[in-house]
């Protein structure tokens, strides 16, 4: 495997891991886990951080005047990243409101 796949395969690994992240939060939300939710978003946004530096030095080279070929890899990866970054913003707000929903269902006990 060559660089260039190497760094496309870091972009897709680490994106896939930030939106399992997501889906774990909201699922630990779910359950009344707010503190198991919250470490599944800094998680997921660490990982978005690994794609996003992976999709930055593609980036920087290109900027130095090295081509960068552009594959179907290398489309999808880009695609997945995006996605997945999307998926944890909306993510976030869900867990947010899921947050106040499980206060006011405490409140009424």
């Amino acid at each position: 495997m060559n660089e260039m796949e190497m760094t496309i395969m870091q972009l897709i690994i680490h994106s896939g891991d930030a939106k399992t992240h997501g889906y774990e939060a909201i699922r630990r939300i779910n359950e009344g886990d707010s503190e198991g939710a919250d470490e599944e978003i800094k998680l997921a946004h660490d990982a978005l951080i690994v794609a996003h530096n992976a999709q930055t030095s593609l980036l920087q080279k290109e900027a130095a005047g090295e081509k960068v070929e552009i594959s179907a890899l290398f489309v999808h990866a880009q695609d997945h990243l995006m996605t997945s970054m999307s998926e944890l913003n909306l993510i976030e707000q869900i867990v947010e409101l899921r947050k106040v929903v499980n206060t006011l269902l405490e409140n009424q006990k």
